[in-house]
């Protein structure tokens, strides 16, 4: 029940995380999708599923294009349930083949000295708390972290960071207002080698994903920290807000084509009717959900496990 912290950072000799805080997070999962799940299911439940019966089958598309998985998810996930013959329990047949489009299990790469993490997304999606929360699990494995505010533009988001780093026990590397966020992506990763850290996360602006110069700024972050370090950044994650539905599906095929994004944290699971999205992110644009948030706490950021997503997205 819900993949552990060591087996997304790859630490196989790790101590294994209680049966028990799995469990509080799994319990955490299945309550902030339970609205998505009533609103996925609830029109199912309502009769039993006949498999010989156009009409089920329709429904059952209407209900997974409803709860934002996406019109090619939706029917590569019917044309599999086809395949099964036995849909006695439709609702645990579909947890088992939603999980399956998600793949194998992702890892987050921090096994280069240092490893670089950039950190993309627009405002609002809970960017900042991410890089916290990580920077904070990250000190927690063992890893030494220094953290970079390279969203220059608001200042609230620098105080935010530096307070989520000192709580991290992370350093932390900041700029005036204003200030070019490459020239700050540069400066964390010179302290970064300087100081013999383990792992630079980046924080990056997050304005209008619609605006081209938020782009172009974001790909010579890239190049810039790229051009000191050979392979950096390693791990490029982008930020999606579960509320946003399809937009976020948007978001995710605009930054990915932009700035070249290697995996996605999805925020903010409170219980919308949008919690579906990651399906598509996954299975259209294969782009790996290596993150999932719940909440404000810092046990609320974990691990994705597909399975316990699809379990508590449709089977409860």
């Amino acid at each position: 029940m819900a993949r552990s912290w060591s087996e997304l950072l790859g630490d196989g000799e790790a101590a294994p995380e209680p049966e028990e805080q799995r469990g509080r997070f799994f319990s955490r999962l299945r309550d902030s999708l339970s609205k998505s799940r009533r609103a996925l299911t609830g029109e199912l439940a309502a009769a039993a599923f006949d498999p010989g019966n156009e009409a089920d089958w329709e429904r059952l598309e209407e209900a997974l294009i409803m709860g934002d998985v996406g019109v090619r998810a939706t029917a590569e996930l019917v044309q599999r349930l086809e395949a099964r013959g036995d849909l006695t329990d439709l609702n645990e047949a579909l947890a088992d083949e939603i999980a399956a489009l998600f793949g194998d299990p992702p890892t987050l790469d921090v096994r280069h000295e240092p490893a670089v993490i950039l950190v993309v997304g627009v405002n609002g999606t809970g960017k900042t708390t991410t890089i916290g929360k990580l920077a904070a699990r990250l000190s927690e494995s063992g890893r030494s972290v220094v953290v970079a505010a390279a969203d220059t533009f608001r200042a609230a988001a620098e105080e935010q960071l530096e307070i989520w780093a000192t709580r991290a026990g992370a350093d932390f590397v900041g700029s005036e207002r204003g200030a070019d966020p490459a020239a700050v992506a540069f400066d964390g990763l010179q302290a970064a080698q300087a100081r013999g850290r383990d792992v630079l996360i980046v924080d990056t602006a997050g304005r209008l994903h619609t605006q081209t110069n938020l782009m172009e700024e974001l790909a010579k972050v890239r190049r810039v920290l790229a051009g000191r370090l050979a392979g950096a950044p390693h791990e490029t994650l982008l930020v999606v807000d579960a509320t946003t539905g399809q937009n976020g599906l948007q978001q995710a095929r605009l930054f990915g084509e932009a700035v070249g994004v290697t995996g996605v944290v999805l925020t903010k699971l409170d219980g919308s009717a949008k919690g579906g999205v990651a399906i598509p992110i996954a299975y259209e644009l294969g782009l790996p959900v290596k993150l999932i948030g719940v909440g404000e706490q810092l046990d609320d950021l974990r691990p994705f496990d597909a399975q316990d997503y699809a379990r508590a997205l449709v089977a409860g």
